[in-house]
């Protein structure tokens, strides 16, 4: 993995999320997972948070970011979950006029 500024990832990584969240086929979202429940973060931040990357909900795949390492699965749930969980954030930030 090519070296990149901490902002620059999650900038890209945000921008991904959001046009994956934008283009899930209705299939997916309608993954009959029950709800996640949010909930306050009982720590800080890990010294090397754990990011995941949606790249194409339709089959699944997930890349997961762990320091230095990069692993993709397919896991149509997990791809359909955190999706939700990116609609529910988008939805939030549009109601309190953030963007």
């Amino acid at each position: 993995m090519k070296s990149v500024s901490r902002r620059s990832f999650l900038k890209t990584a945000g921008v991904a999320a959001g046009a994956a969240a934008i283009s899930a086929t209705p299939a997916v979202a309608a993954a009959s997972e029950p709800d996640a429940v949010e909930t306050t973060p009982t720590t800080r931040l890990p010294r090397e948070p754990v990011i995941a990357i949606v790249r194409d909900a339709g089959l699944g795949e997930v890349t997961v970011l762990a320091g230095t390492s990069e692993r993709t699965v397919k896991d149509r749930q997990l791809a359909a979950r955190i999706l939700k969980a990116a609609r529910k954030n988008l939805s939030a930030a549009g109601r309190e006029g953030v963007a």
